[in-house]
This record gives structure tokens, sequence and C-alpha cells, in this order.
């Protein structure tokens, strides 16, 4: 079992994929609703963060989420607009520790990759992150989800041989940071997604690409470690809600 008194807390990392901006449902949300689904009341999701970007006042101080229903607990996040793993890593150890965090769910580097760091200085921030997570809670789990490459990628070759780049480097510090007392997942990128129509801006999730990116958190969740359930079939049809 993961977790200390049977409820798994669940940290989402990111970046502007993550907490989305005025008017989204957010993959978070997805998220939530296919584990409200297939664990209710055996986990928590955490964080320091509840809001969405605001374009309007370039801050991130909407409450304006698609769905008002969505409950202000499961909000809850450490992602931010324009935040890559150079701004998380120093501040990873106190989110997991004040949330009491048992699964970080990461998905960061597109940023880092796009305005502030080359593929191995990033590499060297996820490896700082871990660490840094791992002082908090010494049985930390992750998942972390490779960079998706966006429309820029398209045009762009050197940022295209960029992400490729850092995936290889993610994907191997996976393999040399894992261990039984902390393990670490390396998540496929969402299969079928499709930048064109699993997005609005050629890099930020619409309602397709919400569903595919939770699904690819809660599949790996539940293939690797038993955590609920398959993201049901219905979770991945293009519904408004």
């Amino acid at each position: 079992m993961i977790g200390h008194d049977d409820a798994m807390r669940f940290l989402p990392v990111g970046d502007s994929m993550t907490i989305g901006a005025t008017g989204d449902f957010t993959w978070r949300y997805r998220l939530w609703q296919h584990l409200d689904a297939v664990c209710p009341g055996s986990y928590e999701i955490v964080g320091p963060r509840t809001t969405l970007y605001d374009p309007g006042a370039d801050a991130p101080l909407s409450h304006a989420y698609a769905d008002p229903s969505f409950p202000p607990a499961a909000r809850r996040h450490l992602a931010g607009w324009g935040e890559g793993w150079l701004h998380m890593a120093p501040v990873i150890a106190d989110a997991v520790r004040e949330a009491e965090a048992d699964v970080l769910l990461v998905s960061l580097g597109l940023i880092d990759l796009g305005f502030y760091t080359d593929a191995e200085q990033t590499a060297a921030n996820a490896r700082a992150f871990i660490g840094a997570a791992r002082t908090a809670n010494p049985h930390i789990r992750m998942v972390l989800l490779p960079v998706i490459p966006n429309i820029r990628a398209e045009s762009d070759a050197p940022f295209a041989a960029s992400c490729a780049r850092f995936n290889d480097l993610l994907a191997r510090a996976v393999t040399d940071l894992d261990t039984p007392a902390s393990p670490l997942l390396l998540a496929p990128t969402p299969p079928g997604y499709d930048i064109h129509t699993d997005t609005y801006d050629g890099t930020h999730p619409g309602p397709t690409g919400e569903h595919l990116l939770a699904a690819t958190f809660a599949d790996t969740l539940h293939r690797a470690w038993g955590v609920g359930g398959p993201y049901a079939q219905q979770h991945a049809e293009p519904v408004s809600a």
C-alpha cells in the first residue's frame, strides 16, 4: 500500500499544461474524476496551490474552472505557467513535506527547453528535483512524463532535437535513480496524442488531450503499482464535461 493511513496522497507537478488557464477543465480534473470512480475515499490530491492561470492578469489568480463543481480540495497542485524543472527543484521538498505527499505526478520540461536550459541542464535539474523530493520523504514515488514536443518542434529542428535528447536523458535518470524504497516510473507519451487535435494552440491540452494525459498517469499507476484501475473507456471520449 502506498501511503501511511490508507489514503494515497497524489501531488500533481507541472507547467502550463498542468496548471491550465481560465475556463479549462485541466487533466487534473479528469484524473480526479477517474480516481473518484475507481478508488473513492482511498486517495487525496494535495499541493500548495489551487488556482488556474489568468491570461488577463498574467498571473495564477483564476478559480474559473470549466466545471465549477470541481471540489476545492481536489484542485490542489504544484504547477505554474512558465515554470519548469528549474523552478520546481528548489521548492519540491517543502511542498512534499507540507502536503505529506506519497506520489508525485510530474509533467515538466517543455518550458525549460524552450526558454531556460539545454537538455543536459534540464536533466540535471530533474535529478536535483528527485533528490530534493526524497529529502522530504525518503519513500516518495514518482511518475514522470516525457516532454511532448509542441508545435514549435515542427519548424524548429534544433528544438525538436533538444526535446528528444532530454527525453533520453530523463529515461536514463529514471533507470539510474529508481530504488525499491523510492520507485520512479517513466510514463509513456499518451498513445495517439496529436498536438493538432488534442491541444487548442499546439501546446496546451484541450478536452481530448486532458483525457489522454490523465489516462497515461492513471494507467501507469495501475499497471505498475496496482493503484485504482484502467482509465475508463468513456473518459477517453471527446466530451465537454
